[in-house]
Order: C-alpha cells, then sequence, then structure tokens
C-alpha cells in the first residue's frame, strides 16, 4: 500500500511505501473485544456501600427490663438509629434495610459483570486493526457522515511546521473540503444531558502521529507517538490520521524486530 507524501508546506513530494499493517484485515470484532476489556465503559451500579454509612447495627431486643429494649413498644425488631431520647423513652428511625429512609436498594444494578480478559495476540491483532483503519477509506466514511471525497489519502507529512497557523495550511492543502473535521469543536449538547453532567460535547478531531523524537503539541489536535496511542484514540474505527515520515519509519523498524 502507498500514500501520498507531503512537505511540511503542503507540496506533493510524491509516494511511500506503508508498512505491511497498513494492508492487514481489519477486525472489528476482536478491536471490540479490547475495547471492552480496556473498561472504557462506566459500570452502571451504586456505590459502595450506599445506604449502609448509618450507626445503627444488629436487632434491637424485645427483653423486658433491658437498656433500650423495645418490649411493650409494638414495633419491629429491624436496625434502628437513635434521633432523640428522653431518659428511656427513645425516638428510632428503621436503617439499614431496604424501603427503609436512606437505606439501601434492595437488588441494585451490580455493573457490567465479570471483567473481560483479552490475550496479548488479541490485543496486537486489534491494536493493528485499528491503525489499519486511519487508512482505509471504507471505514473512514463510516465513522464521518459529513466526509466528502479524500482524493489524496492517506496522507504522509516529512514533518509538522512550527505555527499552528502553518500546520492549519498544511490540513487544508491535505484534506480540502474536509478540513473542518480536523480541529476539535465542543458545543452545547441539546436536550437533558446538560443538567446530567454532560454538557458539553465534542468531536475527537484530527489526529497527528509521529516519531518518539518529534515533540510537537498544537491546540484542539491530538499529536502522538506510536508508543503513546491508546485504543481509545482510535476507536470507532477509521479516525482520520496522518502519519509524519519518521513515524512510518519507526513503525518499519518495530516489524522488522518480530
Amino acid at each position: 500500500m502507498k500514500a501520498t507524501l507531503y512537505s511540511s508546506t503542503g507540496e506533493k513530494k510524491g509516494h511511500i511505501d506503508l508498512p505491511s499493517l497498513f494492508g492487514t484485515r481489519v477486525r472489528e470484532d476482536i478491536v471490540a473485544k479490547y475495547v471492552e476489556a480496556d473498561k472504557l465503559a462506566q459500570p452502571y451500579s451504586v456505590k459502595e456501600g450506599a445506604g449502609l454509612r448509618q450507626s445503627a447495627s444488629g436487632t434491637i431486643s424485645h427483653r423486658r427490663h433491658e437498656w433500650k429494649g423495645h418490649y411493650g413498644k409494638g414495633i419491629s425488631r429491624v436496625p434502628r438509629k437513635t434521633m432523640w431520647r428522653r431518659g428511656t423513652q427513645f425516638f428510632w428511625i428503621a436503617a439499614n434495610a431496604p424501603g427503609t429512609r436512606g437505606g439501601r436498594k434492595a437488588h441494585p444494578p451490580k455493573g457490567i459483570g465479570a471483567e473481560k480478559k483479552i490475550n496479548k495476540k488479541e490485543i496486537e491483532i486489534a491494536f493493528n486493526s485499528g491503525l489499519a483503519s486511519t487508512v482505509n477509506l471504507e471505514f473512514i466514511k463510516k465513522r464521518y457522515s459529513s466526509l466528502k471525497e479524500l482524493k489524496e489519502f492517506p496522507a504522509v507529512v516529512e514533518s509538522l511546521p512550527e505555527k499552528t497557523k502553518s500546520l492549519a495550511l498544511l490540513i487544508n492543502k491535505i484534506l480540502g473540503e474536509n478540513s473542518h473535521l480536523s480541529f476539535k469543536q465542543k458545543v452545547v449538547r441539546a436536550g437533558k444531558g446538560k443538567i446530567r453532567g454532560r454538557k458539553y460535547k465534542s468531536n475527537a478531531g484530527l489526529l497527528f502521529i509521529v516519531s518518539k523524537d518529534e515533540k510537537k503539541s498544537f491546540k484542539g489536535l491530538d499529536v502522538k507517538t506510536i508508543f503513546e496511542i491508546k485504543i481509545s484514540d482510535l476507536y470507532p474505527l477509521g479516525r482520520l490520521a496522518i502519519y509524519t515520515k519518521n513515524a512510518i519509519q519507526e513503525i518499519k523498524e518495530l516489524e522488522s524486530k518480530k
């Protein structure tokens, strides 16, 4: 597989051979398994110890002449916490039981379930599939509904410019009409999510994959080395990504060591 090589100013320099990793079959099933095993989803369950944080404990005795006993009160033996007392007269509230004030739930959700396990070989397949999907137009179109035709893609740049303004010009030359997808955009969510702790939503933006020797940082863009990338950076499959020439060389070296 070949990619179009660009200079740091966005001029076409020719083509470059991509490592064999990018031609591997994309295994969506194993990627989904890795995402689940990586615990990206937050378990839906109650807080541990919810409804059990009162001082009440055990049942209260109904024996005669016993201090703080229930004898003659005509009330049940459920655990109770004392709100006030006047001499031997106590005012209790039932606690630590389902159906009581501030008590625990009877059958709360227990979370997603047992932890998912995934072996090293599957992790490698999932990670390779994630990288391969960044150069697969079929997966890119599936992820970005507003994507227009990409003529010269996948893209590799010789190096990244120093300034954000120069980088924006480089992205415009490579992505053309799709450059609006490159920078992260945060908008206020429509609907009730605003009052449930998720007021804003944003897109992922463009991912630049660089070599470990290239130290770059730009606002509104993700710039990561091949060693820093996580499966969450590539999922859902088909993220827009641009590689540097040194990063491609680094991936080839890693392949040769296997």
